[in-house]
């Protein structure tokens, strides 16, 4: 329930419900405050002259004077008075405001003095409908009231008569009973309820529309993490998680990962794009060299044909046959490693023992690092693994290591072949006492396009500079690893793994 809360559209639906709620809420108790000012401004208006006619029906009666025998049939009058209206209360005040008489049981009158100023505000009929003065009985309250002065009069009566207001309470104890069955009444109640209808049909129907109109969206950024779960490589590993956020917090998350793929994308190409151009020029480079020495021995012995001796011409056609194999080499290193990063090679696995591979191939190094004075040496453990794959593949991945540790180790230096099984991996690992790599260029070394600054330096190999770069795809399409460690006057050390082959 709470994942759909975590969506566009929970979320949407989730503020929609809650301003209905505030709505009915706040329509519900302005309706019931609208409703009883309304009916206390009409039930003070149409009793404005409540009092006044009150006054004069006492006065009529000659009822009020001060003389406490007229204190009985005064009250008598008033609480007749009542009883033909029941939701009013009366009371004679003084011209202070003072309760003089009133008909009520003992202890029900609590107040012995009301403010003055809402009745004058009424008499003389400043400020607009309801009005609300004091409560005698709840000291706490105010309520609407119709109120009048006590007319004078010239007669001889007229000294003894009080001279105050009467102040008439509109809506008494038994109005406040009557309003309190108002607030439950089957009117009110039906009223309540068919807002509630109103406002819970708006709110699903706003979700409805919300779900349609978030639809495009879902779908969108459905499409966007499927796209980023098949295309992303180990790179970059997005978190496709539907709880994890809203749609737009998961498209922001997906635009903000595919952003930094295609920074490192265009990185990428603007590096390749510099390395190809260095690799043509090298390459270019070094096919000239042979070439051009190639072609200026057979030019030579073209020209000095009945000139050269036979020793001589025979060593002519030697360089000339070592230029040509050193090109042919150059040119079989270039298509190699395009045919091996094209995706249209195929291999042919078998399983093989991997210490009798490195024997084989370290054997035919041996007369090599003979003649260049280096010690060639092997260090196999007593378990001989068995992997799968490509034999001659991996046969030419470990010579070039081989062939490349032998190339940089001076005279009198050591190259150790040594295998290391493992429960899931076979290591073998190549070490030289060479010059070493610098750490600026050991990330760069297995790029294709990219030449090591000590090669530069040497004499030339024959190659095209490419063979870790052959070397690196060959594992990289067994399943295997290769990574190397070196500094400058230590040596280097090249080292690859490939899985361990099933029994079966």
């Amino acid at each position: 329930m709470m994942k759909v809360f975590r969506t566009v559209h929970g979320k949407l639906s989730l503020v929609l419900f809650t301003l209905l709620l505030l709505v009915f809420v706040l329509c519900a108790a302005l309706s019931l405050f609208t409703t009883r000012a309304y009916i206390r401004e009409v039930d003070q208006h149409l009793n404005r002259a409540l009092a006044s006619d009150l006054a004069k029906h006492l006065i009529a009666k000659n009822l009020l004077r001060d003389d406490p025998s007229t204190q009985i049939p005064t009250r008598a009058e008033i609480k007749q008075s009542m009883v033909l209206n029941p939701d009013i209360e009366i009371y004679i005040l003084d011209s202070r405001g003072r309760i003089l008489d009133y008909s009520a049981a003992p202890g029900e009158v609590r107040l012995h003095q009301v403010s003055l100023g809402p009745l004058q505000r009424f008499i003389g009929g400043v400020g607009p409908l309801p009005i609300y003065g004091d409560d005698p009985r709840h000291p706490n309250q105010q309520k609407i009231f119709s109120a009048s002065r006590i007319p004078p009069s010239t007669s001889f009566q007229s000294r003894k008569r009080v001279k105050g207001y009467i102040y008439i309470i509109l809506g008494g104890q038994q109005y406040d009973a009557a309003a309190g069955a108002f607030n439950r009444s089957y009117i009110l109640r039906w009223s309540l309820y068919s807002l509630a209808g109103v406002l819970a049909f708006v709110a699903v129907t706003g979700a409805v529309f919300f779900g349609f109109l978030t639809r495009r969206l879902r779908r969108l950024t459905h499409g966007m993490e499927e796209f980023g779960a098949r295309h992303f490589d180990g790179t970059l590993t997005p978190t496709f998680d539907a709880s994890n956020g809203d749609e737009i917090e998961r498209l922001e998350r997906m635009f903000r990962q595919m952003s930094e793929r295609i920074v490192a994308q265009i990185t990428k190409l603007q590096q390749a794009d510099t390395y190809r151009r260095e690799a043509i020029s090298n390459v270019s480079h070094d096919l000239r060299t042979p070439l051009a020495a190639l072609q200026g021995y057979l030019e030579t012995l073209q020209m000095k044909e009945n000139v050269l001796s036979p020793q001589e011409r025979s060593e002519y056609l030697s360089t000339a046959t070592r230029h040509s194999q050193r090109l042919g080499k150059m040119v079989t290193e270039l298509f190699e490693l395009a045919r091996l990063e094209s995706g249209t090679m195929e291999i042919h696995p078998e399983r093989f023992s991997l210490a009798e591979l490195v024997q084989d191939v370290t054997m035919q190094f041996e007369l090599a690092a003979q003649k260049k004075g280096v010690r060639l040496k092997t260090n196999l453990d007593n378990e001989r693994p068995f992997v799968s794959g490509d034999i001659g593949l991996i046969e030419r991945a470990l010579a070039n290591l081989i062939d490349n540790a032998l190339r940089y180790t001076p005279a009198g230096g050591d190259v150790t072949v040594a295998l290391m099984p493992g429960t899931q991996h076979a290591t073998v690992r190549v070490t030289d006492t060479g010059n070493g790599i610098g750490g600026e260029e050991l990330p760069h070394i297995f790029e294709r396009y990219y030449r090591v600054g000590r090669e530069a330096a040497q004499e030339s190999s024959g190659g095209a500079g490419l063979g870790l770069a052959i070397t690196r795809r060959i594992i990289e399409l067994h399943g295997g690893t290769i990574e190397a460690d070196s500094a400058l006057g230590k040596g280097a050390t090249f080292t690859f793994s490939l899985p361990i082959a099933s029994h079966s």
